[in-house]
């Protein structure tokens, strides 16, 4: 399991949350560790499920916390923060997903070889409602699953290399952006049986 530190290290942060809790398994509605553009050299947390400036309540969430990088500048949900430029990454040590068997559905985790800690492209956002209450939300970017994650899901994280964050989030033109909104070579993944 990842460690405060681990991040820090890894990312170069300088501010950290007052409280971390590493998990296992977090789930879309749960408060998600960031790294923002913004603010690059800070760990924050923000809602998983991003919640467009123009939504009348969070409850849009439930269907915003993955985000297809193919429509990222069509769908209204997401296409405010694509163009201004709110991107950041989720660090990660893997991703779940779900094989179906003849007896169910069996858990798998997904890591990288290389790397301890992974780096997930998102996208985030900030709302305020009626009384004045702010939250900072977040979505992960997916993209058509490569050959060896498409025999479980047909879509996959956008997985970030160490030497693709920084254009992720600097200031490079969308169409420099767009190349690294693709699935990560089959040979660099590994599925294991996972006990949740």
């Amino acid at each position: 399991m990842v460690q405060l530190s681990d991040l820090q290290l890894e990312f170069g942060l300088e501010r950290m949350p007052s409280s971390f809790t590493p998990s296992d398994n977090i789930s879309p509605g749960s408060n998600i560790p960031v790294i923002t553009n913004q603010n690059p050299d800070t760990l924050d947390y923000f809602y998983w499920g991003l919640i467009p400036a123009w939504a009348k309540d969070i409850s849009i969430a439930r269907n915003t916390f993955n985000a297809r990088a193919e429509t990222l500048s069509e769908k209204p949900s997401f296409k405010n923060a694509f163009k201004r430029r709110r991107r950041c990454i989720i660090p990660a040590t893997g991703y779940y997903e779900w094989k179906k068997t003849e007896t169910g559905k069996i858990p798998y985790l997904f890591t990288v070889k290389e790397l301890s800690i992974i780096s997930f492209a998102g996208l985030w956002e900030y709302w305020m409602d009626a009384n004045g209450n702010e939250i900072y939300s977040t979505t992960i970017i997916t993209c058509p699953a490569n050959e060896y994650a498409a025999a479980f899901h047909d879509r996959m994280p956008v997985i970030l290399k160490r030497d693709q964050r920084k254009i992720w989030l600097g200031e490079s033109p969308e169409s420099e952006l767009r190349l690294l909104l693709e699935p990560i070579h089959s040979d660099e993944l590994k599925a294991t049986p996972a006990d949740l």
